[in-house]
């Protein structure tokens, strides 16, 4: 797959993610982010914000960039009052030593680690923090294990090296559920990378794919409402320096 295809392509489907994804459990937020709500947060490559209203409804003052329009006009009318701008983790549109904690969601693998991590110290304040989380499903299910088959997403790296100036890292792991209606399984899909750029025809027989699954599976038969059990993976890196 063309990563920079595939990594600029969601502005494509932003209604599909925001309806599709799912947020990020608690006990993974916690681990995250720092104590005190007065910290200064950015969340890196943010999406249609689902990670932003999760930071912000915690009381701290967070600030949103993403490379896709499309995405931040998804997150701008779901937070209007966080600021929202255009850029990428290798070219961060903030000031330096602005935010004490950068939290990356998803999206650390769409970028180039030699230029982001010099980026991302630099408008860290000293001693500030980056974060890193995916959510993963968890294919030990039969059903999410079939439907992985359906959606043949490839699997991407989750390096949580990160590395200098950065000190070593500390990782956590959480498993939890998501519970999804039909519709909204049918937008998780939709909002693969690799389903947005598949040509329409094949894109609607992946759709019915999973159509079938969810109207067959002994787990999912009868049902309208589908527990979709992920396994969340942390990490996060601090700067030296004292923080403030």
């Amino acid at each position: 797959m063309d990563h920079h295809a595939a990594a600029s392509s969601f502005g494509a489907a932003a209604d599909s993610y925001e309806r599709g994804r799912p947020p990020y459990p608690a006990a993974a937020l916690d681990f995250l982010l720092p104590a005190a709500t007065s910290a200064r947060v950015l969340d890196l490559g943010a999406g249609t914000g689902k990670l932003t209203r999760q930071i912000r409804g915690r009381g701290y003052d967070v600030v949103a960039v993403d490379p896709s329009e499309g995405m931040l006009g998804e997150l701008r009318k779901a937070v209007p009052d966080v600021p929202a701008h255009l850029g990428t983790a290798e070219d961060i549109p903030l000031p330096d030593a602005s935010v004490d904690v950068v939290l990356v969601a998803q999206a650390w693998h769409w970028v180039d680690p030699e230029r982001a991590l010099p980026e991302v110290a630099r408008v860290l304040a000293p001693g500030g923090r980056l974060g890193l989380i995916w959510n993963v499903r968890d294919e030990r299910a039969d059903w999410v294990r079939r439907l992985g088959g359906v959606i043949a997403t490839e699997t991407q790296p989750r390096d949580t090296t990160m590395g200098a100036p950065f000190g070593t890292p500390v990782r956590a792991v959480f498993e939890w559920t998501h519970d999804l209606e039909r519709a909204e399984l049918l937008d998780m899909v939709a909002s693969r990378s690799r389903i947005i750029l598949l040509p329409a025809d094949e894109r609607a027989a992946v759709l019915a794919q999973v159509r079938q699954l969810t109207a067959t599976h002994p787990d999912l038969l009868g049902r309208d409402t589908f527990a979709l059990p992920y396994v969340t993976e942390c990490a996060y890196a601090t700067l030296p320096g004292d923080p403030r």
